[in-house]
C-alpha cells in the first residue's frame, strides 16, 4: 500500500506541475491548435499510467466497466471537444481523490495492526546452558526458552521455571496483567512484565497464538458481507448502465429538440465523470474493516465482515451452560457413600477419572490430592455424555450421570440437592454418588439481562440434570431451559431453533469452544469463549471471545450493529448524492471539476463516518 500511495502522489506531482505550466504557456503565449493540445495530453498522460495499468488488470478478469472506464471515456471526450482543461482538471482531482481512499485503507489497516502489535520479533533460545536469540520460526516443541520483562513471549510454552506478571492486554483487552508459575501456559504476543521465565516449547510459531490471530484479523476482510457484496453488485451493474445514459445525454436531446450538439456532449461527458461510483467503493468495506478492528481491540476476534454483519440480525443467543454460563471450575461439594467410607469412594472416582480433561474429572482430582498410580488402572473407557467404565485393582467401575446407571441397569440414589450427582457403582454394585457445583461467572448475570433489556431471547443448553440446570436459569432470568442434553441432541436442539426462525433472524451459540465444535460450526454464529489457545475454537466458531467474559458478546453487538448502521448511512449518502450529481448534470449546474470535488466530499464524508467505527469505544 505505501508503494501505492507514493507512486500515486509522483504521478499527481508530476502532473499538476506539468498542468500549470501548460494552463501559463497557453495563456501567456496565447497557444492554440495542435500545441496546445500536446502542452494538455503530457500531464493528461502521466496521471492516467496507473489507471491502465489498472484497467489492463481488470480486463483479464474480464471486469471492464468500472469508474476509470467512466474517467477515460468522460475525459478522453471532453479532450476531443476541446475541453482541454477540464480533461486533465477533472483527471487530476479524480487521481487525487483515488489517493485519498488508498491512504484511508493504509491507515485503517495500519491503526488495526498497531492495536493488534502481537507478533514476537525474536526468541532466546537456551541449549546446554547457553542462549542463543534466534528467530520464533527456528523454534521447535520441547525446545527450552528464556523470557526476560519487558519481552514478548515468541511462541505457545509452559513454564518450567520462574514466576512472573504477563500482560495479555494484546490478545485479550484485559488491562490487568496474570500471575504465572511453574506448570502455568503462555500465550505468544503477551508480554512478560516482572521475572524471568524459562519455558518449554509447545506449539511451533506458525501455529502459536500469536500467528494465528494475526492470520485471522488479517484476513478477515476476506469473507464479505451482504452489504459489500451489494455494492459490488450494485457497481457492476450500475457503470455500464450510467455509460449508456451518458451516450443518451449525449445522442437524444439534440434529436429531440433545439440545441446545440457540443453543449449536450461536455453535459453527457459530466454525467460520466459524475457517476463515478468512488464514494460507494471505498466507504463500505473502510466501514466493515473498522469494525472488526475495533472489535480485535478489545479482545473479540470476529473472522469476517459477513459474521459482523449477522451478528447485528441475531435475535436468539443460545448458551451451554459448564465453562459459558458458569466458570466450569468445579468443587466436590458433597460426598455421600453407601457402603465404603467416603474417603476410599472419592479415591476410586479419581482413579476412574484419572485421564479425563473434563472439568468434572479434574475437580475430582484435585479434591482427592493425591498422585494416581497409573499401575492400579487397567484400562478405562469412556462414553461421552455418560461417564467412563474402568478397571481398577481388578474391579470393575462405572462412575457417570444418572442416565449412565440406567443404560448399565444399576439402581442409583436419586439425589435432590443443587449440583451434579456423580454416581459410583463398583462390580455392579451401586456404591454412593459424590456432589459436585458450580459457580455462575461474574458478569454473565448483567449480560442476559442486556440481551433481555434489547429484546434478544437467551436459551441455556446443558447435559446436566434440570435440578441444576433450573437453578442456574432462575438465577439468570432464562426462561428457556433444554437440560439432561447429549452433545448430538444439542447440535440436533440448535438445527430445530434454526429451522424455526424468519429468513433474515439469525442464530448464535456460546460455548467454551472445546466441547462445543459441532454446534459452533451448525449455528448461524458460533461465538467461542476463553478461545486464547483453544484449537477448536479457532477453527469451528466464527466469533471468537480471548477471555472468559460473556460481557463481551455485547461489546461485539454494538460494534456489529455501528458498524451496519455507518454502513446504511454510507450507502444511503452515497447514492442519494450520485443521484443530485446525474440530475445537475444533465441540465448542465455543474462541471467536471465541479462533479469530481462533489464525489471526493461525499467520500471523505463516508470516510470519516467509518472512521468512527474504529475509534470505538473511545
Amino acid at each position: 500500500m505505501a508503494k501505492e500511495v507514493k507512486k500515486k502522489c509522483i504521478e499527481i506531482g508530476i502532473g499538476l506541475v506539468l498542468y500549470i505550466s501548460a494552463l501559463l504557456a497557453v495563456r501567456h503565449w496565447d497557444l492554440f491548435g495542435k500545441t496546445e493540445l500536446i502542452l494538455y495530453l503530457l500531464p493528461y498522460l502521466v496521471v492516467t499510467v496507473g489507471i491502465f495499468q489498472d484497467m489492463a488488470k481488470n480486463f483479464k478478469k474480464l471486469h471492464i466497466f468500472d469508474e476509470n472506464l467512466l474517467m477515460l471515456l468522460a475525459t478522453i471526450g471532453a479532450f476531443i471537444i476541446g475541453k482541454y482543461t477540464e480533461a486533465v482538471g477533472a483527471m487530476l482531482f479524480f487521481q487525487f481523490g483515488k489517493m485519498v481512499e488508498v491512504i484511508s485503507l493504509t491507515r485503517t489497516k495500519k491503526s488495526i495492526a498497531r492495536f493488534m502489535d502481537i507478533r514476537p520479533e525474536y526468541a532466546n533460545r537456551k541449549t546446554h546452558g547457553r542462549e542463543e536469540k534466534v528467530h520464533p520460526r527456528e523454534l521447535k516443541p520441547r525446545h527450552i526458552i528464556v523470557i526476560r520483562p519487558g519481552e514478548r513471549i515468541p511462541v505457545d510454552a509452559v513454564v518450567t521455571m520462574g514466576t512472573s506478571m504477563v500482560d495479555t492486554k494484546a490478545l485479550t483487552g484485559e488491562s490487568e496483567p496474570c500471575e504465572v508459575k511453574i506448570g502455568d501456559r503462555l500465550y505468544s504476543g503477551s508480554i512478560n512484565i516482572s521475572g524471568v521465565l524459562e519455558a518449554r516449547v509447545s506449539k511451533v510459531y506458525a501455529d502459536s497464538t500469536a500467528s494465528r490471530i494475526i492470520n485471522l484479523v488479517e484476513n478477515a476482510n476476506n469473507n464479505k458481507a451482504k452489504s459489500e457484496n451489494f455494492a459490488d453488485r450494485f457497481t457492476r451493474f450500475y457503470t455500464p448502465a450510467v455509460t449508456l445514459l451518458g451516450i443518451l445525454v449525449m445522442i437524444l436531446p439534440p434529436m429531440m429538440i433545439s440545441g446545440d450538439a457540443e453543449t449536450w456532449v461536455y453535459r453527457g461527458l459530466i454525467f460520466l465523470v459524475a457517476a463515478c461510483p468512488c464514494g460507494l467503493l471505498v466507504s463500505v468495506p473502510l466501514a466493515f474493516l473498522g469494525g472488526i478492528g475495533a472489535a480485535s481491540r478489545q479482545g473479540v476476534l470476529i473472522k469476517g465482515s459477513n459474521f459482523l454483519e449477522a451478528l447485528s440480525k441475531t435475535e436468539t443467543f443460545v448458551f451451554d451452560k459448564t465453562g459459558t454460563l458458569t466458570e466450569g471450575v468445579f468443587h466436590v461439594k458433597e460426598i455421600c457413600p453407601k457402603h465404603m467410607d467416603a474417603d476410599e469412594l472419592l479415591e476410586l472416582t479419581a482413579y476412574g477419572e484419572a485421564y479425563s480433561n473434563h472439568p468434572i474429572a479434574v475437580s475430582l482430582r484435585e479434591a482427592y490430592g493425591k498422585e494416581i498410580d497409573g499401575r492400579r488402572v487397567e484400562t478405562i473407557k469412556e462414553y461421552s455424555g455418560f461417564g467412563v467404565r474402568a478397571y481398577i485393582d481388578g474391579r470393575q467401575v462405572c462412575i457417570g450421570n444418572s442416565k449412565f446407571m440406567n443404560r448399565q441397569g444399576l439402581f442409583y440414589q436419586p439425589v435432590q440437592a443443587i449440583g451434579t450427582a456423580v454416581h459410583v457403582a463398583v462390580d455392579d454394585q451401586y456404591e454412593g454418588y459424590i456432589l459436585i457445583a458450580d459457580v455462575l461467572r461474574d458478569d454473565v448475570k448483567w449480560t442476559i439481562h442486556w440481551l433481555q433489556k434489547h429484546q434478544l431471547e437467551a436459551v441455556m443448553l446443558t447435559g446436566d440434570n434440570e435440578r441444576v440446570a433450573d437453578d442456574v436459569a432462575k438465577q439468570l432470568g432464562i426462561d428457556y431451559v433444554y437440560a439432561n442434553l447429549m452433545p448430538e441432541e444439542k447440535v440436533d436442539q440448535v438445527r430445530e431453533f434454526m429451522e424455526s426462525q424468519m429468513e433474515e433472524e439469525k442464530l448464535a451459540f456460546v460455548g467454551d469452544g472445546i466441547n462445543d465444535a459441532p454446534v459452533l460450526a451448525l449455528a448461524d454464529i458460533g461465538i467461542a469463549m476463553g478461545g486464547l489457545g483453544a484449537d477448536a475454537a479457532l477453527e469451528a466458531a466464527d466469533v471468537i471471545l480471548m477471555e472468559d467474559e460473556p460481557s463481551k458478546i455485547v461489546n461485539a453487538i454494538k460494534i456489529s450493529k455501528g458498524t451496519i448502521r455507518a454502513v446504511k448511512l454510507n450507502l444511503i449518502f452515497a447514492i442519494g448524492m450520485k443521484v443530485v450529481l446525474l440530475l445537475l448534470a444533465v441540465f448542465g449546474y455543474v462541471t467536471m471539476q465541479n462533479a469530481i470535488i462533489a464525489d471526493m466530499a461525499v467520500m471523505l464524508i463516508n470516510i470519516l463516518n467509518s472512521f468512527w467505527v474504529l475509534k470505538y469505544p473511545e
